[in-house]
């Protein structure tokens, strides 16, 4: 895997990078979002917010206004919230502890752990739905979540945390994807069961496929048109440079946005809390 791997890795900014607040900026934004139009909102976010004090001594609002245009807003007010704990828990730099990096707003066990691995380089495994569909296909197995990270972790070579991952990864990004392009993976041609090699492949690719419904592997989204996340999304746009009217938008989404703390109401208008 690593030799197929390494030398086609994709040059992403932040695979250049080992800086906890960097990558942790680059994971939270990379949820949902494809990496290219993470690339150039990561950069400006960063020059905004080079660290985590910077990014809690902004209001909530500001720190909006830089992430306007990614969607799920929900990710930036965690990460404000959690450069808040920080740096008034941690001294400004994130821990490098599994358990310390659960305990932040809005980190999860693969944010968690992605932070581990590509910040500090532990020997830690990341389940993705990238990764979580190779995982299922080589395995042949429908993934719950427990499995699908015991199976990952058994797999990351001593001291190769860091690459083993990324490889794993872009395997999954590029080759193994949703509709996969066998002939060119190093699982399914050059090994065999007992090697390593991909069970569902080597099986015929039977129905269903195991990735479907395996833990971490990502469904189609509902249709954004007419839906409540574009309905939200052109409030948070509306507001951006100032204050609108309630009356402007349904009640019931700014209602939820000022629930979730990403608006906040006065009277008769509506605009970015701070």
């Amino acid at each position: 895997m690593l030799a197929w791997g390494i030398p086609r890795l994709r040059d992403l900014p932040w695979r250049h990078e080992r800086d906890p607040w960097r990558i942790l900026v680059a994971e939270v934004m990379l949820q949902q979002t494809r990496a290219d139009r993470v690339v150039p909102k990561w950069r400006s976010f960063l020059a905004a917010y080079p660290d985590p004090a910077a990014c809690a001594a902004a209001s909530l609002g500001d720190v909006l206004r830089h992430w306007q245009g990614l969607g799920y807003p929900r990710r930036a007010r965690n990460l404000h919230a959690t450069a808040t704990t920080v740096t008034e828990q941690w001294s400004g730099r994130l821990p490098g502890d599994l358990d310390a990096l659960l305990a932040l707003p809005g980190i999860g066990q693969y944010t968690a752990r992605a932070v581990l691995a590509f910040a500090f380089e532990h020997d830690v495994a990341v389940v993705d739905t990238n990764i979580a569909r190779v995982l299922a296909r080589t395995t042949g197995e429908r993934l719950t979540p427990k499995r699908a990270q015991a199976v990952a972790d058994e797999q990351v070579p001593a001291g190769q945390g860091w690459m083993w991952n990324q490889v794993l990864m872009d395997l999954g990004a590029v080759v193994c994807r949703p509709v996969p392009g066998c002939p060119e993976c190093p699982l399914a041609v050059h090994a065999g069961p007992d090697a390593g090699g991909c069970r569902w492949y080597l099986a015929g690719r039977p129905d269903p496929d195991p990735a479907i419904g395996s833990a971490g592997v990502s469904v189609r989204q509902a249709k954004f048109e007419g839906s409540d996340r574009q309905a939200r999304g052109r409030v948070l746009r509306s507001v951006h440079h100032g204050p609108r009217p309630v009356a402007d938008f349904d009640r019931r989404i700014v209602d939820g946005l000022a629930a979730d703390g990403l608006v906040v109401v006065r009277g008769d208008m509506v605009a970015l809390p701070g």
